[in-house]
């Protein structure tokens, strides 16, 4: 994979905090946004089309669904059921979408166009192609902010004996969970002493999709030790909340890798105004400490450029 070797544009991050921060964000749009950073020609339109054309496809598959040969489970709607079974037949076995556990951490995953041309992804990107495809296939499917793995939820009809919801494992076929694997699944991925809470199963905010989309993607970078991808990641991270403080921390950590020096001092030294009085536990006042010491060095190179 190459990237293009200029900063971000100020036209790109202009267009993605327009469209991330609206009433109603098109996650479509913010994904192949995110894919510019190292993509900066790509036709969204192209790939928008392709969702358009699986979604086509989809609903003729599951409007003529009438039956499954898989057990029904209780309290879920049957009508329902078919037409999710269907429609994981058609993502999973004829498009062949499927989870790239074998390169999890390759940046690939994270681009909505290149889960698109290679059929694989990660959790949350594979739910993004699922959401849209069910959308346009007339099933409303919604996304699940869940520790470590991202999750979907299609809702059962509450106050009827068909209000099982089902939890949808787009990383895995499309394969549905009970608590008790949701259980078993927050475990694997926050340690036997992570707590469970029924809070964890909440439906995800599109500005939740999208900040975890781009928290993905820059821990891939980081882990590349592409760090001039990393610090164009975090551009649209503070675009999106400009508050976020961390994200302003890790842009100056960036641009001192990048030996950007003054951009570093900058970053840094507001990371260490606007955390000031903060309660932090131990770990976070041993990361505070360190910044300090980069911020004197820093102080005593730019200044040796004078």
């Amino acid at each position: 994979m190459r990237y293009p070797s200029e900063v971000i544009s100020d036209g790109l991050v202009r267009e993605f905090t327009t469209l991330a921060r609206g009433a109603d964000p098109d996650l479509v749009h913010a994904a192949l946004l995110m894919a510019r950073v190292a993509y900066p020609a790509l036709d969204v339109a192209a790939y928008v089309g392709k969702l358009d054309a699986l979604g086509r496809e989809a609903r003729v598959r599951v409007g003529s669904a009438t039956s499954t040969t898989l057990e029904i489970p209780p309290h879920v709607d049957p009508d329902v059921f078919v037409r999710i079974a269907a429609l994981n037949e058609f993502l999973f076995e004829h498009e062949r979408f499927v989870g790239n556990d074998a390169q999890y951490d390759d940046p690939r995953n994270s681009f909505l166009n290149e889960v698109l041309d290679r059929r694989t992804g990660i959790p949350i990107t594979l739910a993004l192609v699922y959401m849209e495809v069910a959308r346009r296939a007339g099933i409303e499917v919604e996304g699940i902010n869940f520790p470590g793995h991202f999750l979907l939820r299609c809702r059962g009809t509450r106050g009827t004996r068909y209000s099982r919801d089902l939890i949808i494992d787009a990383h895995h076929g499309g394969a549905l969970l009970t608590e008790s694997m949701c259980r078993q699944l927050l475990s694997r991925h926050a340690g036997d002493e992570a707590v469970w809470d029924a809070h964890l199963l909440a439906n995800a905010t599109k500005l939740q999709i999208i900040t975890r989309m781009l928290l993905n993607l820059k821990r891939a970078y980081v882990r590349l030790y592409s760090f001039q991808q990393a610090r164009d990641i975090t551009e649209l991270l503070l675009a999106v909340d400009p508050s976020a403080v961390t994200e302003l921390r890790d842009r100056g950590l960036l641009a001192y890798h990048l030996n950007d020096l003054s951009a570093a001092l900058r970053d840094l030294q507001t990371y260490l105004q606007l955390s000031k009085g903060a309660e932090l536990d131990e770990e976070e006042r041993d990361e505070q400490a360190k910044i300090w010491e980069h911020v004197k060095t820093l102080k005593r190179r730019v200044a040796s450029f004078n």
